[in-house]
């Protein structure tokens, strides 16, 4: 069998969130530099949480797209949330490519409540996708690697990784837990070989933010839902750089680099993506 040449040739790598945003630009460009994706989503809703959720749909689109620049990829229907699930799809994957030598934990949700008044269950929820569902994507994956002898893992973590965010506690909260799992994880796993990052966006354009939930939060003197020009507007003041976000090809570059071999020295690095956010 031949394989793309790339920064990423004869590598395989297994993407969660991979439906639509992030995971997607994550998968494509991996592809596009030879990675063989194992791609997985949730494709469903989540009780506590307002955004339209991926779909089945857009997780075909996802492996459409990788197989229109020539990549391999495989996908499954998933919850993070479902340890047992998680390693049944790794190990189909694994057998299907040969190994695996990259992960990139990046499915995660947004929802939003002042913390005095948010409900048991939107929190621990947030906690149980956010960082839980990190946590089982690295347990499931992290024997593989070792197995490999090398390896690199990429978390996706947010601007509330390194700054607290008003009307986002649980998230925040989440997105700060998986910077310390990142350095535990980092010092645990480097005698094999194998590299631990985060990734730090500021808001990236995907329905994540493009809903009525989030644009309202950004702008609570309307007394009506903003335009995505208005969103943007009051968007562009958490950036350094004239921007109101980056998009989602830029996250999947910094994960790139950090997946490939330029980072090879790099480790328990925290990396922003951010148009200078947290130094505002």
């Amino acid at each position: 069998m031949t394989h793309r040449e790339g920064r990423l040739a004869r590598k395989v790598a297994f993407i969660t969130g991979a439906a639509r945003g992030i995971g997607r630009a994550q998968a494509v460009r991996f592809a596009e530099e030879g990675a063989a994706v194992i791609a997985v989503d949730l494709c469903g809703p989540i009780a506590t949480v307002g955004v339209p959720p991926a779909t089945p749909v857009d997780l075909a689109d996802t492996a459409r797209l990788v197989r229109a620049v020539g990549g391999r990829i495989s996908t499954a229907i998933v919850d993070v949330r479902d340890v047992d699930g998680l390693a049944a799809v790794v190990d189909t994957g694994v057998a299907e490519f040969g190994g695996l030598d990259i992960v990139c934990a990046t499915a995660g949700i947004t929802s939003r409540a002042a913390m005095a008044e948010m409900d048991e269950q939107t929190w621990q929820t947030m906690l149980d996708v956010n960082l839980t569902g990190v946590f089982h994507t690295c347990k499931v994956t992290a024997p593989q690697l070792i197995a490999r002898g090398a390896g690199s893992i990429v978390l996706v973590s947010s601007i509330a990784g390194h700054r607290g965010l008003v009307g986002v506690g649980h998230y925040t909260a989440a997105k700060h837990g998986i910077v310390g799992l990142m350095r535990s994880l980092a010092h645990e796993l480097a005698p094999h070989a194998i590299r631990v990052n985060t990734v730090h966006p500021t808001n990236v354009d995907t329905p994540l933010i493009q809903n009525d939930m989030v644009r309202s939060g950004f702008r609570p003197d309307l007394d009506r839902v903003p335009t995505r020009t208005e969103f943007a507007q009051a968007a562009r003041t958490m950036n350094l750089l004239d921007i109101p976000w980056v998009e989602p090809h830029d996250v999947a570059n910094a994960s790139l680099f950090l997946a490939s071999d330029e980072a090879r020295y790099i480790t328990a690095a925290a990396l922003p993506v951010d148009g200078g956010s947290t130094q505002r």
